[in-house]
């Protein structure tokens, strides 16, 4: 009893502030499309054998996302419609580079290198045709469709200064996972406030610094890789420090996903709450999106995570909010293992059922469109 009174505070708590809308708006945000984290199954067995064993689905499961995986999306997004005759949309937040690991070797094991996605969905093309074979038209035909609307994850998912001083010990971690063409069950960082997977954590606050170019370039890359420049931002990791803010608002972002409640790092393990709602906006003027609906179908938790979900949606529109699902690409993925995908999509499906057959009229928009809603009014 106890414990569903605190599941029904928090569901609304969540809520109580921000934009309004009489509208039942559905958005999906799914992070880390376009990241090369397990090259393959032999990949996977190869680093398991090595000891480095996965810390978590993501380490086992999270893979590029194949031809088979996308065109399951695509069958769930178009199985059903809105008021409006639209199908569901995903905001996949995409990284438009990885690791270049010829490049690295090249190196010998001794400096960074990236290249643009398209040419890594090329090499695997070649290397896994089964795979890969077609997957980055797919990618495009989805943009155009209406099915994918892609917005920025960062420039690539990793903390330079961490990979990099890995490199300079020849971290034997680090480097069996780059000759396994995957950046995986990695350890400790070295650092207590950084992830090796945060590309804008920081120890120093001066690191900031060195985030500015990466988010010019990253943004740069964005349009060279996707056609057109992106106008909403969440960091891997979910971290970043304000300071980057205006950087990004001068390189096009004009929405940003934040968390209700943000641990903010200030440097050297100092920390200070941060407090959002939908809709606020910050100190450099952007919009801030807070997702308000959590979906991982692949997680066992212990959740039926499709009734949890309406619940969750329940409680948005509740409060005349948007309901913005909070996702990940490890869900709908299945290059490592099919049954993943499958458990993923299934459920995905049926939420998407559920969704429309509960509020017949939803409207599903992409995040940026949900952004320029809050900022019209």
């Amino acid at each position: 009893m106890i414990n569903r009174m605190k599941s029904a505070v928090i569901l609304n708590a969540k809520n109580l502030i921000g934009w309004k809308t009489g509208r039942k708006i559905v958005v999906f945000s799914v992070d880390d499309y376009g990241n090369v984290r397990v090259n393959s199954k032999e990949a996977r067995d190869n680093l398991d054998a090595a000891g480095f064993k996965p810390q978590n689905r993501f380490d086992r499961l999270d893979a590029l996302e194949t031809s088979e995986d996308l065109e399951a999306l695509f069958d769930a997004l178009q199985s059903v419609k809105d008021k409006n005759g639209r199908h569901a949309v995903f905001t996949p937040f995409s990284l438009p580079c990885n690791i270049d690991f010829e490049k690295v070797k090249e190196t010998g094991y001794r400096a960074y290198h990236y290249e643009l996605l398209p040419e890594t969905f090329g090499k695997l093309s070649e290397k896994q045709p089964d795979a890969y074979s077609g997957a980055w038209k797919l990618w495009q035909q989805g943009i155009n469709n209406g099915l994918l609307a892609p917005q920025f994850h960062g420039r690539e998912h990793l903390n330079l200064k961490v990979f990099e001083e890995k490199l300079s010990n020849n971290d034997k971690e680090l480097i069996t996972n780059l000759e396994n063409r995957s950046f995986t069950s990695l350890s400790e960082s070295g650092y207590d406030t950084i992830s090796s997977l945060a590309a804008f954590d920081f120890w120093d606050f001066n690191e900031n610094d060195r985030f500015h170019e990466i988010i010019r370039d990253g943004l740069d890359r964005f349009k060279q890789v996707f056609g057109y420049r992106s106008n909403h931002f969440t960091p891997p990791v979910y971290n970043s420090h304000p300071v980057i803010n205006e950087t990004l608002k001068e390189n096009g972002i004009q929405y940003m996903d934040t968390a209700l409640i943000k641990n903010e790092h200030q440097g050297k393990g100092k920390f200070k709450k941060r407090y959002s709602y939908m809709g606020k906006k910050n100190a450099a003027g952007q919009v801030l999106i807070v997702r308000n609906v959590v979906f991982e179908p692949t997680e066992n938790r212990g959740i039926d995570w499709e009734s949890f979900a309406i619940k969750q949606i329940e409680a948005a529109f509740r409060w005349n909010r948007p309901a913005v699902i909070s996702s990940h690409r490890v869900n709908f993925c299945g290059h490592i293992e099919k049954e993943n995908r499958k458990i993923g999509i299934q459920s995905l499906k049926n939420l998407l059922k559920l969704i429309k057959k509960r509020w017949p009229d939803v409207e599903f928009l992409s995040a940026s469109e949900l952004g320029s809603e809050i900022k019209r009014k």
